[in-house]
């Protein structure tokens, strides 16, 4: 395919990708409105966060599994109707329950579009070529990531927030019109298929527990307490009988054989604490933006800006660097070593610090993210053999959400309790008279509005979540250098100049008789001896008649 033919077929699957984002990040600053609209209380807020979280983290490496059996274009259009009809419904909701529900559809319609395209651009791109692709997909998070709650901001000041769900609507169907005309796949060959229904229960009620573990330990409950011990138990239990399963059954979700490959295995630990930094910043810096430094959302979206330009930069960059000389892994290392710098600066940071500090701090470590988070796919796409790049794509996305997920949770749980702390110490050192007012005001726990409080409190408000969001990189510090050195220990293989499509048809002429007959005649033919040139084995030739054939004539 030419480069022009390549971008059509990828526009569908860009400008998919591009709304299922949208969609997702457009709700951000407008959910505190959403919810008190809506009759809805803290647990509800928390809940339509984590609901599509927990099902795309969940339903990622079922879509991948999918795609190995079924068609991908197909698939591919259905993640994206399922997001498009949950999105609709989602703007129609009454009540909290019914928004929730909603959120879960699009979570399972957003991990399709996560993982399937991913896959797709492996069937339609060579490794070698894939990089500068990938840097297009860079770009399109970026630009998702930033415009998402910047628009939402707007759209829920001027026309209402039910808007946020349908502004994706037409940007959707033109990408299933895109994806209809410009992507065109091999049809697969008809086989029998056999789902593992079983595996995937248990996968998803295993993980779903987890989750839902670190999402309100230490906040429902203590982090060592009953429910916790019950919940862990429970969820090891169900993922241990998950892998027995996945160990005896014919097509398994995720085959477990894959944990074989070096490449497969340091992939997946890098891509957890990748996930870690992804999440967990763009998810912290907003609270240190608009809790320690009194930005309003919209500006607190903007003063995130630093951070996605280092990860549009560096993923357009060094795609196609790699994509030009072939060579990865040193834009990996590098990569590596950014994003544990960035985490390393920004875990000094305090409620006074220097805005210039702030944005070079999360540019390095938006330019870490982008060189490293889309090449963890590409390197286990080029070592995976075809029938497994679905569930091996997919699952690289899908630790990489799961690290996202309990990173953010745990995270979470160190900010509150840093917070806590420093309130507390901040609250003693005022006058006697000051006290009094600031412990009735801030001793609920629950987050202040910093416009509204008076300037005595909002200086230790502010202390406190600067200094606290600053602990909180800290403990992300461990997992960046885990990343580092997963990378380091990747074997260092030559990027194929074949998609996975090429590559199909290769093994199927591979697998032959002619081509056996012939692989094995080409090895009779030749004997080749250890530091000597190849010999013609003359005895082994047949000996051909011109008319009569191989019957004993002329060879």
């Amino acid at each position: 395919m030419t480069h022009r033919e390549v971008l059509t077929a990828l526009s569908g699957l860009l400008l998919g990708m591009f709304v299922s984002m949208i969609a997702s990040t457009v709700v951000g600053s407008s959910l505190p409105v959403i919810i008190s609209d809506l009759g809805g209380d803290q647990s509800a807020f928390t809940w339509v966060v984590t609901a599509t979280l927990l099902a795309t983290t969940v339903s990622t490496p079922i879509w991948g599994k999918l795609a190995d059996l079924f068609n991908r274009k197909l698939l591919l259009q259905l993640a994206l109707v399922i997001f498009v009809v949950a999105s609709a419904l989602a703007g129609f909701s009454q009540d909290a329950g019914t928004l929730i529900t909603m959120r879960v559809f699009q979570g399972l319609g957003a991990g399709g579009l996560a993982a399937l395209s991913q896959i797709v651009m492996a069937d339609i791109i060579s490794p070698r070529e894939r990089g500068k692709y990938a840097g297009l997909f860079g770009a399109v998070m970026a630009v998702a990531t930033v415009g998402g709650p910047l628009l939402g901001g707007v759209i829920t000041d001027t026309l209402g927030w039910r808007w946020n769900f349908f502004v994706g609507l037409p940007i959707a169907v033109a990408a299933l019109i895109l994806l209809q005309r410009t992507l065109h796949l091999p049809k697969r060959p008809k086989t029998k298929v056999s789902i593992d229904y079983f595996g995937i229960v248990l996968i998803s009620a295993g993980v779903s527990l987890l989750l839902l573990w670190v999402t309100f330990a230490g906040n429902e409950f203590e982090w060592i307490s009953a429910p916790s011990l019950l919940m862990v138990g429970a969820a090891a239990l169900l993922l241990v009988v998950a892998v027995i399963v996945e160990l005896k059954v014919k097509e398994p979700v995720i085959p477990l054989t894959l944990f074989k490959s070096r490449t497969f295995t340091l992939s997946v630990v890098a891509s957890l604490s990748v996930g870690v930094a992804m999440f967990g910043t763009s998810v912290f810096l907003s609270q240190y933006m608009q809790l320690a430094r009194g930005a309003t959302p919209t500006e607190s979206g903007l003063l995130t800006i630093p951070m996605m330009a280092g990860v549009l930069i560096s993923s357009t960059i060094v795609g196609a660097l790699i994509s030009r000389h072939g060579k990865w892994k040193s834009f990996m290392i590098v990569g590596s070593v950014m994003l544990t710098a960035g985490v390393l600066l920004l875990s000094r940071l305090h409620y006074d610090t220097d805005f210039w500090y702030v944005g070079i701090s999360m540019f390095v470590l938006g330019a870490g993210v982008g060189m490293v988070m889309q090449n963890l796919v590409l390197v286990v796409q080029n070592t995976t053999a075809v029938k497994n790049m679905g569930v091996a794509t997919s699952a690289v996305t899908f630790f990489r959400s799961l690290g996202g997920t309990i990173g953010v949770s745990v995270m979470g749980s160190i900010l509150g309790t840093a917070v806590a702390e420093n309130i507390k110490t901040g609250i003693a050192g005022l006058p006697p008279e000051q006290q009094a007012e600031a412990v009735q005001s801030l001793g609920s726990g629950s987050i202040p509005q910093i416009s509204a409080l008076p300037d005595f409190m909002r200086v230790v408000v502010e202390s406190a979540y600067g200094t606290g969001v600053g602990n909180v990189f800290l403990a992300a510090v461990p997992l960046a250098i885990i990343t580092l050195i997963a990378v380091i220990f990747l074997p260092n293989a030559d990027l194929g100049t074949q998609s996975a499509i090429q590559r199909a048809k290769a093994e199927q002429r591979s697998g032959s008789p002619l081509e056996r007959e012939l692989e094995q005649a080409g090895e009779e033919l030749f004997e080749v001896a250890e530091g000597s040139v190849a010999v013609p084995v003359t005895a082994a030739l047949p000996t051909v008649d011109a008319d009569a054939g191989p019957k004993g004539g002329r060879a």
